[in-house]
């Protein structure tokens, strides 16, 4: 009666043809997937059961494409978890009561009678350096994310196997896929320019592969202007969305609506204003399962639903800073290196005079980042608060240990980068953490929220594996960050586009708070269970220095913000019943 092997798949596989001809005699022996039965065979699930059956747990390594997957084998009693090598499609996992439960959202998991929804209190610290909870522990206590590349095998063990690890099920994870940043100097720029066209061009070939009405976001950077003139090119006509935060510092529309007409793409365009923001934030964030203050996600939530109203399928441009440089903070060892040649006395001498500059003084932070290792300096794209501040944040009654520091959640990345230069070691750090915590985790979700599908051709991993061996020289040219991935954009856009500096998203959140925003989170600062975390005098003060132009405090004060309203969803058992969006 029930099939050997049961497969539960959730994502995209863009080498189905090529593992199809492969696999062509051993799928002899699979029941068709046109076979009548209930539920329908699906043959991606048909083909992960094959490479299960030839691979065992390497068999994830075969797959070219964004995936989470279960796959029980009923005749050992084993379950094979495993995620792709990125981290695009979310999966968690719990332990309760000798019973392993596993979702693809966490709000699934803790639907579970075995698991009582509670705050990780050990990793709050570490949401405050963040904004948003990094490594394998998730918001949830002993709720856990599969880290990407890797899988998680279970079974029952026999006595002789179960190594102390008590009554039920044994556990082990592995690494399927290692990426490896191994620069080579040797090889001339149009190496790495010629191979990063020919690779992106055949991602985004597969990525657009669909029966569904498709599309790509467009921004006025060159990672989303790349992706559509691709598209353009193999699709013939591409549509294409934009948005834009009122009041930022610059505007969004104008260089993506240029893009638009000349790729000739039916192009929709959005301007998000402060209460469209703020109407769709609770939603976004019940969406997100955990806390992750970045605000363009919301805004990407709003792209997600202009999006929805024509097309099925997206394209996006996450992944390209990461993998080419384009982040401006990664010029910074290149601007340091002077400061971080100078002997060590002469650097004790420097921090002295730093230190007594006063607030605010020009250069006194430049010469602090200088003479700091880049282990105790850089944590990723967002430093929110620091550990001083964090002592007058936090309720120290609820760490009377004191708390991690946040060097500790990144010290594991710098040690296996020990031997690569600064720009390549931010970048290692960033690809596994900022990039699956961050920018992977909001792409995914607020695209499902809406019903569509976000797919990223830079996160391909033949390109990756390329990518990670341009020398720093070539990422940052001249003072051009992602110099190669221009040169390759430059064949198909104008140099205006190709080369326009990078500029960000542009959320005006401290704008906002400090015009429309005030009340609603200092009635979130006023609650008991911010009381219960946080030194409320000390976040009312930090609002209303905000508020009388002392200080822009707008990220900080974000950060709290999306922390206490997913406590009111999550932990407090807020009202989910949103009203439909306008």
């Amino acid at each position: 009666g029930a099939p050997p092997l049961v497969v539960v798949f959730d994502g995209q596989v863009y080498n189905l043809p090529q593992l199809r001809r492969d696999l062509h005699s051993k799928l002899k022996s699979y029941p068709p997937v046109t076979a009548p039965v209930s539920p329908p065979i699906d043959e991606t699930c048909q083909i992960v059961a094959c490479l299960y059956e030839q691979l065992g747990p390497q068999c994830p390594s075969r797959l070219r494409g964004p995936f989470a997957f279960a796959l029980w084998d009923l005749r050992r009693g084993y379950l094979l978890l495993a995620r792709d090598r990125f981290g695009i499609k979310p999966l968690y996992y719990a332990r309760a009561g000798g019973t392993l439960i596993f979702a693809s959202e966490a709000k699934a998991v803790l639907a579970h009678p075995l698991v009582t929804p509670a705050l990780n209190l050990c990793a709050l610290p570490h949401y405050l350096t963040f904004q948003y909870f990094p490594g394998e522990e998730s918001a949830f206590k002993n709720v856990f994310r599969l880290p990407p590349a890797t899988c998680l095998e279970a079974r029952d063990p026999s006595p002789a196997q179960n190594q102390g690890q008590g009554p039920g099920l044994h556990i082990t994870t592995t690494r399927y896929w290692q990426l490896k940043f191994n620069p080579h100097p040797d090889r001339h720029l149009s190496y790495y320019v010629d191979f990063t066209g020919r690779l992106l061009k055949e991602s985004v070939r597969l990525h657009a592969d669909t029966g569904l009405p498709l599309g790509a976001f467009l921004s006025s950077g060159v990672d989303s202007s790349l992706i559509a003139a691709m598209l353009t090119v193999d699709r013939g006509q591409a549509r294409t969305f934009s948005v834009n935060c009122a009041g930022g510092r610059y505007n969004e529309l104008p260089p993506a609506k240029e893009t638009a007409l000349l790729l000739r793409s039916i192009h929709r365009e959005l301007e998000i204003d402060s209460a469209m923001f703020w109407e769709a934030l609770p939603r976004a964030i019940w969406y997100q399962d955990e806390p992750v203050a970045d605000p363009s996600a919301i805004a990407l939530f709003l792209a997600c639903r202009l999006a929805a109203g024509e097309i099925k399928v997206v394209l996006s441009g996450e992944g390209a800073d990461e993998l080419f440089g384009g982040y401006t903070i990664y010029r910074q060892p290149a601007s340091l290196a002077p400061l971080q040649a100078l002997p060590r006395p002469l650097k004790q001498a420097i921090k002295q005079i730093a230190l007594a500059l006063p607030e605010g003084v020009k250069g006194k932070n430049f010469l602090l980042s200088g003479i700091t290792p880049l282990e105790r300096r850089y944590f990723g794209n967002a430093l929110i608060f620091s550990e001083e501040e964090k002592k007058q944040l936090l309720n120290r009654e609820l760490f009377p240990g004191g708390w991690p520091p946040p060097w500790e959640a990144t010290a594991p990345y710098y040690r296996r980068s020990r031997r690569l230069d600064g720009l390549t070691r931010m970048q290692y750090l960033d690809f596994f953490t900022w990039l699956p915590g961050d920018i992977l985790a909001k792409a995914d979700r607020m695209a499902a929220a809406c019903s569509i599908e976000l797919r990223t051709p830079f996160l391909d991993h033949r390109l990756v594996e390329m990518a990670a061996g341009i020398p720093s020289c070539y990422k940052i040219r001249k003072g051009i960050t992602k110099y190669v991935l221009r040169q390759a954009a430059s064949q198909y856009l104008l140099p205006e586009i190709s080369f326009r500096p990078k500029l960000g998203f542009p959320v005006p959140t401290g704008l906002w708070i400090g015009r429309h925003f005030a009340n609603e989170i200092r009635e979130l600062f006023r609650t008991s269970p911010a009381a219960c975390y946080f030194n409320s005098s000390y976040l009312t003060g930090m609002l209303d220095r905000h508020l009388q132009g002392g200080a822009d405090y707008g990220r900080k004060l974000w950060t709290i913000a999306v922390f206490m309203l997913w406590h009111r969803l999550y932990l407090e058992k807020g009202d989910t019943n949103f009203p439909p969006l306008p």
